[in-house]
């Protein structure tokens, strides 16, 4: 990407929303800010810092072990050396110090019953604001919504906070912007206004790199397009540097960047609609294409409504279960957890098209109430760099200093707990005393690396595993080349069940052979036996066994490897979804010059 002058920065507004950002956070939630930056370090700054800040913590425990200070600070060391266990074990305990504050990061790394417990043993007659503030936070953890406004605005103290809860409550139960209609609008024949949460190059995940290629595909067929991102991105990530706009390769990423953002999520729908107003008025497009989830349809839906044009509505994920999968079970039957699933029904009946990533999500459109002669599936998919013959095994090896004589399992992906690696380090400890080349290659970063690599130490396989940690795109490509196995050992939960990933179509087309759960969104993307195999979900031993076959034939691993790159090139392009794109568009209204 060409570089910008330092004067297309915007940097008064990014000062200002940063200095927002850091100051609900100080005031509302710190250790939230405190745990946020942690995982931004990299590994090797982590660790030190860590075991510093553990340090500390003993030190201050030592100090004043009455103020529970310490506990909280240690446990913030243990989260951070991937060890949550014991981080929830210096949070709880009999003192009698600190139990708002060890309630709080009990919340945090996702204990809400021992948070309930902490918080109820402060006496009544001692319960202040920052109980309620605490109190508030665990029930919007739990999705009680109503619950978290109410703790929220016991104490005048926390109204900016209650603000917060407000808005997330209302934008999860009907809160609609509304804009002026604009009979006098002429929009520009062949125009597309995609609007986004993320993109390139702030952010390089699935998501980013799905609507990268979604735009260049589309270019490349006559569609003139034009991106927006969420309202304060990229600033809200971390990146006060960025431009107004950036442009990669032919695609142009606008970026919407208030002085301040609204407070909560209903005031934040309301100016996301506003300021995207003004980007139709300068595009001046035929159509609007958004993606999941659904506040960024609530927006598009208005604007698109103002201006008369129709609008289409990406559904790429099931947030309302992602949300659920990092909870306990009743999660599922929570205030939230309902409203989001009727929020996202909504969204997608009410746009004039439908865009999912499968069959599966696909049926849960139809069962959620939408036509189903409205849905077009656009799976993901490969662009032109997957098409010529993919890097040589042993070239990837040389240029990542790895040992061509081994064995290499493993992925490229974000590390989250639902992807099962946890599985995967299970499965290859039951199975490296019979294969001594065996290695494990995990890479990415997310919340759960810490915790992978802490258990490859506890099972005794560390010396075996390589977690290179946050991968550059262009580096992306050689991690997937250097694997003999690629493994999508995901847990069996309703996202997943759903949802289809991209990676493991990109490792299919380098002619790796798939080891993934047998789940319905990954059988769609793997037939067992011909471009790879199915093991059954959450199941190290089972998992283990499928991995040893082909660890031990090579052989089976070419014949999967190519079944894979056949089916991946011949029905998962991103040119031949932009065919599909451009034919909902034409049927919209959209003036497209004919190929």
């Amino acid at each position: 990407m060409p570089r910008r002058p330092l004067t297309s920065v915007p940097w008064g507004r990014h000062a200002s929303l940063t200095a927002q950002t850091v100051a609900e956070h100080a005031v509302d939630d710190p250790l939230l800010l405190v745990l946020q930056g942690s995982r931004r370090l990299p590994a090797a700054v982590r660790t030190p810092a860590a075991r510093l800040i553990g340090a500390l913590g003993r030190g201050m425990a030592t100090l004043a072990p009455a103020r529970g200070v310490g506990s909280v600070v240690s446990a913030v060391s243990e989260h951070m050396l991937g060890r949550t266990p014991r981080a929830l074990e210096r949070l709880d305990g009999p003192a009698a110090g600190g139990l708002v504050g060890r309630a709080d990061a009990s919340v945090l790394l996702g204990d809400d019953a021992q948070a309930q417990r902490l918080l109820e043993r402060v006496p009544e007659d001692r319960r202040g604001a920052p109980w309620h503030a605490v109190a508030a936070r665990l029930a919007l953890h739990r999705g009680d919504l109503d619950g978290a406004v109410a703790y929220a605005g016991r104490h005048r103290v926390n109204r900016a906070l209650r603000r917060r809860m407000a808005g997330e409550r209302e934008a999860f139960t009907g809160h609609r912007p509304s804009l002026p209609a604009t009979p006098d609008y002429a929009p520009l024949p062949g125009r597309v206004l995609h609007v986004l949460t993320n993109s390139l190059p702030h952010t390089s995940s699935g998501y980013a790199q799905r609507s990268h290629s979604t735009l260049t595909a589309l270019d490349a067929v006559g569609v003139q397009v034009r991106a927006v991102t969420r309202p304060g991105y990229p600033t809200v990530v971390g990146v006060p540097w960025a431009s107004a706009e950036d442009r990669i390769g032919q695609i142009v990423y606008r970026r919407l960047l208030p002085h301040r953002l609204g407070q909560g999520t209903a005031a934040r729908i309301d100016q996301h609609a506003r300021l995207l107003a003004a980007e139709v008025e300068r595009f001046r497009p035929e159509a609007l294409h958004t993606t999941t989830h659904f506040v960024n349809a609530v927006a598009v839906r208005a604007v698109a409504k103002a201006y008369g044009i129709p609008w289409v509505y990406e559904v790429r994920g099931q947030l309302a279960d992602t949300w659920a999968s990092k909870r306990t079970a009743s999660a599922l039957s929570s205030q939230r957890y309902a409203a989001f699933v009727a929020a996202e029904a909504e969204a997608a009946c009410s746009a004039d098209a439908v865009v999912t990533l499968g069959a599966t999500m696909a049926r849960r459109l139809v069962e959620a109430g939408v036509s189903e002669d409205r849905i077009t599936v656009c799976p993901n998919a490969v662009g032109e760099a997957f098409l010529d013959e993919p890097p040589a095994r042993v070239h990837a090896r040389a240029r990542l200093g790895l040992d061509p004589e081994h064995v290499y399992v493993g992925t490229v992906s974000s590390i989250v707990g639902y992807e099962g690696l946890d599985d995967l380090l299970r499965a290859v400890a039951l199975i490296a005393p019979r294969f001594p080349r065996l290695r494990v290659s995990i890479a990415g970063d997310g919340v759960s690396l810490p915790g992978l690599r802490a258990l490859a130490e506890e099972l005794g396989i560390a010396h075996l595993c390589r977690f290179p940690g946050r991968i550059a795109r262009p580096e992306a490509v050689w991690e997937q080349a250097s694997l003999d196995v690629f493994v999508v050992p995901r847990k069996d939960l309703p996202v997943t069940r759903a949802v289809t990933p991209m990676k493991s179509i990109e490792a299919s087309a380098f002619a790796r052979p798939v080891v993934a759960s047998d789940l319905p969104a990954l059988a769609e993307l793997v037939e067992d036996g011909v471009t790879g195999r199915l093991a059954p979900a959450q199941d190290p031993r089972a998992l283990a066994e499928v991995l040893a076959e082909l660890v031990a034939d090579p052989e089976l691993r070419a014949r999967l490897g190519e079944g894979g790159r056949a089916w991946a090139l011949s029905t998962r392009t991103w040119a031949a979804n932009a065919r599909r794109y451009a034919q909902v568009y034409r049927e919209l209204g959209v003036r497209l010059p004919r190929t």
